[in-house]
């Protein structure tokens, strides 16, 4: 389990073909000599396992869902990734509670600061959101963008707008993305489940009766 907070960015080495999955390389000084093989981390968001570590570098296998269904795909040898170790039991819950587990992958619209010409000005971040999450999407709610655990500050029909400071913008691999580019989502756990608590109670409390199927056309 992952708080959202980034600790550093990494840069992507390489991705290959390695036995019928993806290896990925990921140089990350700091994070790297902290690993042991079989460790778990967020990589912009998903967990991975790590793989061949040395202090420097990890590796870790990618299987074609990960692929297909992350931003990891898109990202080139320098990319810049954001990098998460899992939270340890009894420390400080800085973000939310993010599993790695990507629910799908949105496109960023816009990256503007809020204040331009200014030295330190916080970023509005616009990112149009899958069809299938947008039922999760809440003003003042908390979504992992990219790993990063960031509270939404609009909605509109299919976009969330969010706005991030000057840190953050910094520390993460968000100032490295360009309009068009996907970015890996994560809805809120709590979120998802109260959705589904209404959609199971909703499907308990409804009785089929002669009065509806009468109504219905039957």
């Amino acid at each position: 389990m992952f708080t959202g907070i980034i600790e550093r960015t990494g840069r992507i080495v390489s991705l290959r073909d390695h036995g019928g999955v993806q290896r990925l390389t990921v140089a990350a000084p700091g994070i790297a000599g902290r690993l042991k093989e079989g460790d778990s981390l967020a990589v912009s968001g998903v967990c991975l396992t790590a793989l061949d570590i040395d202090p420097e570098y990890f590796h870790a296998d990618l299987a074609a869902e990960t692929l297909s269904k992350t931003s990891l795909r898109s990202f080139i040898p320098g990319s810049l990734v954001n990098l998460e170790l899992p939270m340890q039991a009894g420390a400080p819950l800085g973000g939310h509670i993010v599993q790695g587990h990507i629910d799908g992958t949105g496109e960023l619209i816009a990256l503007e600061p809020v204040a331009p010409g200014q030295p330190e000005t916080d970023w509005w971040v616009t990112i149009r959101v899958p069809e299938a999450l947008r039922q999760y999407m809440v003003p003042k709610g908390s979504v992992a963008i990219e790993g990063v655990s960031l509270t939404i500050a609009a909605v509109s029909d299919d976009t969330i707008r969010i706005a991030i400071l000057p840190l953050t913008y910094v520390r993460t691999n968000l100032h490295s993305l360009k309009p068009g580019s996907p970015v890996n989502i994560e809805a809120d756990v709590l979120m998802k489940l109260a959705v589904r608590r209404t959609e199971t109670e909703n499907q308990t409390e409804f009785e089929l009766t002669e009065t509806w199927l009468v109504a219905n056309g039957y």
